[in-house]
């Protein structure tokens, strides 16, 4: 499966336009999108580009340190949105206490953000894609649908278990694959690869997104003996960690082009058992 040329200069494109962007309004829809298109910009440059030049080194540095603030402040966004879509009788002053120590770090974490997207610090981004996609030379017979299932296959489920750290990795070199199937033409077979990787990256995303919460209340208020609301997040980050494991033996398959296997979840147990005080 061809690479398409245009989908090569439209990534760098894309990644300017939103740096500008997020220099000028770090909102949550500016931040994630920033995240995704720096992503797909690293994939080119990292994955498929022939070679890598001190210009292109020094670019992949700048976007991940960028990246890296960006997330934090992704992360505060998504936890505050899982937040507030859960609704339960319990402990809402503890619930609206979480909400403000989230809001609080998300504020600080704008700021560092927009203190790194400095003038400078962004032209000199804007420069070096620029000269990157330029200097971009990528094999002809590159095939990304095929790098895409090697990235996938070369990850592998311990004797059928899958521990947290197990979704941890499919969830980031899921991102990865995606991205960059997503540089091939778009035809029946390139378009069922996204689907699947698109489908697994959001439950298991989900699943994430609320283990951090959890972790972050059980910070705040102590175990789940201590506070109802930690309880229920255990409950949830539970029910989200079988349902990714269960996602993920789906896809597996799929890919695979066999039926799913039952895989057995291992998951973390909170240091407390998970009984729920009012």
């Amino acid at each position: 499966m061809p690479l398409r040329p245009e989908n090569t200069r439209a990534t760098f494109r894309k990644l300017s336009r939103q740096l500008s962007r997020l220099a000028a309004k770090p909102a949550p829809e500016n931040v994630h999108k920033f995240r995704t298109s720096s992503r797909r910009v690293e994939v080119l440059v990292s994955d498929l580009a022939a070679r890598r030049d001190g210009n292109d080194k020094k670019l992949l540095k700048l976007l991940a340190r960028l990246r890296k603030k960006a997330g934090r402040v992704r992360d505060l966004d998504v936890q505050s949105a899982a937040l507030r879509s859960l609704k339960i009788p319990e402990q809402p002053a503890r619930k609206s206490q979480l909400m403000r120590t989230l809001a609080e770090e998300r504020s600080q974490r704008e700021k560092r953000l927009a203190k790194s997207l400095d003038r400078k610090t962004v032209a000199e981004v804007r420069k070096r894609l620029k000269r990157a996609a330029a200097s971009l030379e990528i094999p002809k017979n590159a095939d990304p649908l095929a790098l895409a299932r090697q990235k996938l296959n070369a990850l592998e489920v311990d004797q059928g278990a899958v521990t947290e750290e197990t979704l941890h990795q499919f969830r980031i070199t899921g991102k990865r694959a995606r991205y960059i199937a997503e540089l091939a033409d778009k035809d029946a077979e390139t378009k069922r690869l996204i689907a699947l990787l698109n489908h697994m990256q959001d439950v298991l995303g989900d699943w994430h997104d609320w283990l951090q919460l959890a972790e972050r209340a059980e910070k705040l208020f102590g175990g789940v003996q201590e506070s109802a609301l930690v309880a229920v997040l255990r409950n949830v980050t539970r029910a989200k960690f079988r349902q990714a494991v269960n996602t993920l033996t789906e896809t597996r398959a799929a890919l695979a082009g066999k039926k799913p296997v039952s895989i057995t979840p291992t998951v973390r147990e909170p240091s407390r058992p998970a009984v729920a005080v009012a």
